[in-house]
């Protein structure tokens, strides 16, 4: 025999649930994955396509519908998208358990991917394999920040592992090239050299002074400024290539 559902009965997926607490009470809506953030990053605005359905319940999964009185009460009134825009504004995405997990899980190896591309052993200047970095993470006690991408995150990681694991781990040196004329590269050399670790060319020409040096990625931001500022405009910065060898 054939299950008939009540027709009044909406099947929800791919739902996430946000929820806000007003008034002693739980209020939740039903949206679509993804869409929540969208809408709060201002990449969408039509809240119609956030909500799987416009109303607001006590609880989602139940079914349970927010009565007016309750609405009234915690919200002062009972208009729906008023309601709905304040709960997408304050109130908090609910994860379910494997959910949060599989994220963290993807968002450890994506930090851990790109810590080893940044960074080699510092005895052969080659980079680590991700499964290294990754058990690093788990020696350093490496806590994940969930509302942080994994880009913000790689700096404070790789402080982490330098400090509390026992990974000999380091940031791979960018090889550069910096070009500028003559007059520019007689006063400026010693300030651009100032930055390398280690030069590898170093030639003045008959109109342009050329030199091939390793960089802390960092530095690089400071030449170019440097060259933006007083070579105005003649000088360049070039990356060659991340060193993989010293």
């Amino acid at each position: 025999m054939p299950i008939n559902q009540p027709s009044n009965q909406i099947k929800l997926t791919n739902v996430s649930i946000v929820r806000l607490k007003k008034g002693g009470k739980r209020f939740e809506i039903a949206c679509y994955k993804n869409k929540v953030q969208e809408w709060r990053n201002g990449v969408e605005t039509n809240i119609d396509d956030v909500l799987q359905i416009s109303n607001v319940f006590m609880n989602v999964s139940k079914g349970e519908v927010a009565k007016h009185g309750e609405l009234k009460k915690a919200f002062g009134t009972t208009e729906i998208s008023e309601i709905v825009s304040e709960i997408l504004k304050k109130g908090e995405v609910q994860v379910g358990e494997k959910e949060r997990e599989h994220d963290q899980s993807a968002l450890r190896k994506e930090i851990a991917t790109l810590v080893a591309e940044k960074c080699v052993d510092p005895a052969t200047q080659r980079p680590y394999p991700v499964g290294m970095i990754e058990k690093a993470m788990s020696e350093a006690g490496y806590s994940l920040k969930p509302n942080k991408n994994a880009k913000s995150q790689v700096s404070d990681c790789i402080k982490i592992l330098q400090s509390d694991s026992t990974l000999p781990i380091q940031r791979a040196r960018m090889r550069v090239r910096v070009t500028m004329p003559i007059a520019d590269g007689k006063r400026l050399r010693d300030e651009i050299l100032e930055g390398s670790e280690k030069v590898e060319e170093d030639e003045m020409g008959q109109n342009e002074w050329e030199v091939i040096m390793l960089i802390d990625p960092g530095q690089f931001r400071v030449i170019n400024e440097l060259l933006q500022k007083e070579s105005k405009g003649k000088g360049r910065i070039e990356t060659m290539t991340f060193a993989a060898t010293a």
